[in-house]
């Protein structure tokens, strides 16, 4: 895509936008474009990932689109997929980025509605997306990466260990949920990006994560496992300095007891009860830009619950009372993130090794700041419903002032 293959008299930036689109999709040079920054009346739709694919022998583009708890994909033929872009542009979306083989443009529209253009050269080559429709499912780490054979994860050949399936799955599916979240943060990779991992455990993700910042994105990670178990961290420890791992370390302790004053990611899988709120609050209090939590248990709201009488004869069992108690609390917490500032979603993470517990809490610092009365006002709403007097996440957030 030259600079010069687009017609001089498109002076409009938008114009000149649809121009390089239109130039490097004739050339086979796209790997992607989004749409973001959505102003249009579509509820919960966030952005447009549009990438090439081949369908029945056939050039198309494949639009996914990104709602807040779901992904919806539709694919187009070239010129009807252009025709609609030039649609959404700025109608229902303000903001564009394409990425080509050999540069990058960003298509910018004011509140105004006054259009700017950037464009510049790719920082490291790239390879074109596969165009196969029915493509093998992306993988975010290789099986060769050393730090699967310490783990255990493979064998000195690099194969997989079959007893050790799911773990890899866990692996591959948390890094892709922090991909994504990643590129939707306002985190820059040009400084460190600081992590803890609370309960680290043996560190399968711990390492995960550092060697995906470091080796898969080039960019430096300062991660630490922080670990109950003295074991676990003199293992993980020695492992790290084993593999040369840089700017990785585990410590004993918990969320109470190492408490990083700044984060950008703050990560607490399988937290008991009221741990999962203080490592929340752990997270808010230490500007983590990225929260990612799977609670487990949830006892404090089990005991305080109240049901009205409605709903007396469904929550006499006991199953069913559990799950309410797991539906209220996790509903609290999104909701008080999303009140402090942070875009929340909750859903299905992979099964767990010797767990059923696969629910993950996953929230994204916003760009702009809300306003929390609205947001507030639910929760109040919520606790009075089920009798609800305290719930630890509010208390602590309260009492450090995030909470009017």
């Amino acid at each position: 895509m030259s600079a010069t293959s687009t017609p001089s008299s498109a002076t409009d930036p938008r114009d000149r936008f649809l121009g390089l689109l239109d130039d490097c999709l004739t050339q086979n040079a796209l790997v992607k474009l989004v749409l973001a920054r959505h102003v249009g009346t579509e509820a919960d739709l966030q952005r447009i990932i549009i990438t090439p694919v081949t369908i029945k022998e056939q050039a198309c583009l494949s639009f996914v689109y990104r709602y807040k708890t779901r992904d919806i994909t539709k694919n187009h033929a070239l010129v009807e997929a252009q025709a609609l872009i030039g649609d959404l542009l700025p109608g229902a979306f303000r903001n564009a980025h394409l990425l080509t083989l050999s540069d990058e443009a960003q298509l910018e529209f004011s509140k105004k509605g006054k259009p700017s253009l950037a464009r510049h050269a790719a920082q490291q080559s790239r390879e074109a997306p596969p165009a196969g429709h029915d493509r093998e499912k992306k993988r975010y780490l290789e099986l060769t990466r050393p730090f699967l054979t310490d783990l255990g994860v493979t064998n000195r050949q690099h194969e997989l260990i079959p007893a050790m399936s799911r773990k890899w799955k866990q692996i591959n599916k948390f890094i892709e949920v922090f991909s994504h979240a990643l590129a939707t943060s306002p985190l820059s990779l040009d400084k460190p990006v600081r992590v803890a991992d609370f309960g680290s455990g043996k560190g399968y993700l711990t390492f995960a994560i550092h060697d995906y910042l470091r080796n898969t994105l080039q960019a430096e990670g300062e991660v630490t496992g922080v670990e109950l178990r003295e074991d676990m961290v003199t293992l993980c420890n020695t492992a790290a300095a084993r593999l040369e791992h840089p700017g990785l370390v585990f410590r004993c302790g918990d969320v109470r007891s190492v408490a990083p004053s700044e984060l950008d990611v703050m990560i607490a899988l399988h937290a008991c009860d009221i741990a999962t709120d203080y490592a929340i609050h752990t997270g808010i209090r230490s500007g983590a830009a990225i929260i990612m939590c799977s609670p487990c248990c949830h006892k404090q709201i089990r005991q305080q619950i109240q049901s009205p009488g409605l709903l007396q004869p469904m929550l006499q069992y006991g199953l069913h009372m559990g799950q309410q108690a797991e539906m209220v609390t996790d509903s609290l917490r999104a909701l008080l993130l999303e009140a402090c500032g942070y875009e929340t979603k909750v859903f299905e993470f992979i099964s767990l090794e010797h767990t059923n517990k696969n629910k993950m809490i996953l929230a994204v610092k916003r760009a702009e700041p809300v306003d929390p009365a609205r947001l507030l006002a639910r929760i109040a709403e919520l606790k009075a419903f089920y009798a609800i007097t305290e719930q630890c996440l509010e208390t602590l957030l309260r009492a450090d002032g995030f909470l009017s």
